[in-house]
């Protein structure tokens, strides 16, 4: 166990209804030195297609935390005595300006990745997926990825040739070079299409796709074999959109489509990913305007602390 000083606060001393509504209360840095895991909200949301919402997602996010206890009681992982932790904040994204935001992002993204720190991000729509990758990634080589959603995200454009939207950023970040997509594997993907296009490109570059009929086909400890089998020991990123889960447990969300997994299956799928070669992840797309009650937000923010646990399990064998 490390000493760091820089702990959530203990329930028992400051009411978890009290404090700054920061990740898990715990203090907000600009400086990223000595931090082995960085908190990151990007509310930014022109990416979507239909509705909108999700700028106000890594808020409500915050806000839900304070329920989060420091300890995982189904695994016992500890992240906040493994690890330096902080929230360091929003990303400053301009609202009216697509292009202007991605370049924030990816260089907000670079300069985590050259402080040596782990990045925990909290959208935003699915789109900031891309400059995350394209700040981390930079020139070190295409990376894997695991990517829990109920839709492919590698569209080429919509509405006549936008090829910047909440659903296509995975396409853009193969074309680009920062996946491979022969080591992506996507879980949960369901719904209605608006053609095959997506599944065809999906299957021409080798993305591993299990479709949520597989998923309950094969069983979750299948499906954790596959993961995985397909993203190795090579450098990974893991994406959650929170629309993965079915839409009775997470309703606050753009685009929800019925028949997906529960919260609980999430956690173990999650939970399995700990000995993995981790970059850093995100959970995306919780959009408080659908869910005011903040029912999504809080399950979104139980996973954020599942993938805090993971992250915090690969950053201490990074350190070795």
């Amino acid at each position: 166990m490390n000493d760091f000083s820089e702990l959530p606060p203990d329930g028992m001393d400051l009411p978890r209804f009290s404090g700054i509504a920061t990740f898990m209360r715990l203090p907000h840095v600009t400086d990223f030195t000595g931090y082995d895991i960085g908190i990151i909200g990007v509310p930014w949301d022109a990416g979507v297609t239909n509705r909108p919402g999700t700028r106000h997602g890594p808020r409500q996010l915050r806000d839900m935390s304070s329920l989060i206890r420091r300890y995982n009681g189904a695994t016992w992982i500890a992240p906040f005595d493994d690890c330096r932790i902080a929230d360091f904040g929003d990303v400053k994204v301009n609202p009216v300006d697509l292009d202007m935001t991605m370049q924030r992002v990816t260089d907000y993204m670079a300069s985590v990745r050259e402080a040596g720190v782990m990045p925990m991000v909290a959208g935003g729509d699915h789109m900031i997926s891309l400059p995350v990758l394209r700040g981390l990634v930079a020139d070190t080589g295409p990376v894997g990825m695991v990517h829990f959603d109920a839709h492919m995200d590698v569209n080429d454009s919509y509405f006549g040739g936008s090829k910047l939207t909440h659903g296509t950023p995975f396409r853009r970040a193969i074309e680009e070079g920062l996946l491979n997509p022969k080591r992506i594997v996507q879980v949960g993907i369901r719904g209605s299409r608006y053609d095959r296009s997506d599944e065809e490109y999906a299957q021409e570059v080798g993305i591993r796709v299990i479709t949520i009929e597989e998923y309950f086909d094969l069983g979750i400890q299948e499906v954790i074999k596959e993961i995985h089998r397909v993203v190795g020991d090579q450098r990974t990123y893991v994406t959650f959109d929170i629309d993965a889960l079915d839409p009775c447990y997470a309703p606050g969300t753009g685009t929800p489509e019925i028949g997906g997994y529960t919260p609980f299956d999430a956690q173990v799928m999650i939970r399995s990913l700990g000995d993995l070669n981790l970059i850093g992840a995100d959970l995306v797309e919780v959009s408080p305007p659908f869910d005011q009650s903040g029912g999504t937000a809080i399950v979104g923010v139980n996973l954020m602390f599942e993938l805090i646990c993971v992250l915090s399990q690969a950053r201490c064998r990074q350190r070795k």
